[in-house]
């Protein structure tokens, strides 16, 4: 599903995506640098879309991959139903500053 690597292995890379996901359904709204919101995106685009669908086995899918009951009953229950009518371009990556600590770009992603 992408293409970035950031620098980890595979296992770590999951991680990362599965705890950035799960933040982000659960928060609407996270900081972070600004190559793990554009390489988060898909992911959150892939979550959505199955939410919209809305079935068990799309349920189960999301469940696999989120590993929380939370995450995944606040996406089916009201995530989706309020990007029913929306195709794509669920969410809004924000330019913020540069870290002082190591000069990286960090923005702000959100849920449109």
């Amino acid at each position: 599903m992408n293409k970035k690597k950031l620098g980890r292995r595979t296992d770590q890379r999951t991680a990362l995506f599965r705890s950035l996901t799960i933040a982000l359904i659960k928060n609407e709204k996270i900081q972070t640098t600004e190559a793990k919101a554009k390489a988060l995106r898909p992911y959150i685009d892939k979550m959505i879309t199955l939410a919209k669908g809305g079935d068990l086995h799309a349920r189960r899918q999301a469940a696999a991959f989120l590993n929380d009951s939370e995450a995944v009953q606040k996406l089916f229950d009201s995530l989706a139903p309020r990007y029913a009518e929306r195709v794509g371009g669920y969410t809004r990556i924000i330019k913020v500053a540069t870290r002082r600590g190591d000069a990286a770009d960090t923005a702000i992603i959100e849920l449109v």
